[in-house]
């Protein structure tokens, strides 16, 4: 599991230091949860979790507020979930997730990051088949046995749970992750969860040779411009 995880993360990582437009992104999601399900993050628990991965991911708070306040008065656009698949340089199976305001424009600038790659978009799950959902939590202040028995009693199906370096791992599903992180926060509030995520983990990873890594990286650079593009999620190898 820790494997994944690690490799997951270099891609995260590399990936939002290319997107220059983070506090977009992250005001995009917080308005639409928060127009969706309230304003207020003690009666929406999907909205406190996006405020706590905004802040780890060091959005301001004005940024934060600005978009709640947007929600409460009902003022901002309405954003349209949409998710884009295709076979990218070297073979790379890639989903891109994205939030508009107008799909016919967004479909037309994600495509072209595709052509101008010499790849292809491809139909709705020619890619997703081969990705698994899962959430990875890291957490410290309880035990391998204790954090098992709190999520069996919560009803919730662990996939792999694994104590490394003192600190407990844990795989999930992906559509769980706020409820795991509830059911182990309600069981011992004192417990300090140090990483918590969501994400369409590959199957399998692909090798690049040095001309297919250009053009993906060029690929890349090209998708996180596009302000509508929430996530982009590869099985490019160290990548």
């Amino acid at each position: 599991m820790g494997r994944k995880f690690e490799v997951r993360k270099v891609a995260m990582a590399k990936t939002m230091a290319m997107k220059s437009k983070i506090y977009s992104r992250f005001g995009k999601e917080i308005y639409m949860v928060a127009k969706a399900g309230g304003t207020n993050p003690d009666a929406n628990l999907s909205l406190k979790h996006l405020i706590d991965r905004a802040k780890k991911a060091q959005v301001p708070t004005d940024v934060i507020k600005r978009n709640i306040q947007k929600a409460e008065k009902g003022v901002g656009e309405d954003y349209m979930p949409n998710r884009y698949e295709g076979f990218g340089p070297g073979g790379t199976a890639i989903i891109i997730d994205t939030l508009t305001d107008n799909l016919n424009r967004t479909v037309s600038e994600v495509r072209n990051c595709f052509t101008k790659v010499g790849c292809k978009m491809g139909v709705s799950g020619s890619v997703e088949h081969s990705y698994s959902h899962l959430s990875f939590i890291t957490l410290k202040g309880m035990s391998e046995e204790e954090v098992l028995e709190t999520l069996l009693m919560a009803d919730l199906d662990i996939l792999e749970i694994e104590e490394v370096d003192s600190l407990i791992e844990i795989e999930g599903n992906g559509f769980d992750l706020d409820k795991i992180q509830d059911a182990l926060k309600e069981a011992d509030d004192t417990i300090e969860i140090i990483e918590a995520e969501q994400g369409w983990y590959p199957s399998v990873y692909v090798d690049l040779d040095e001309s297919s890594k250009e053009d993906f990286e060029k690929m890349m650079d090209l998708l996180n411009e596009l302000e509508d593009v929430q996530e982009i999620y590869h099985n490019a190898k160290d990548l």
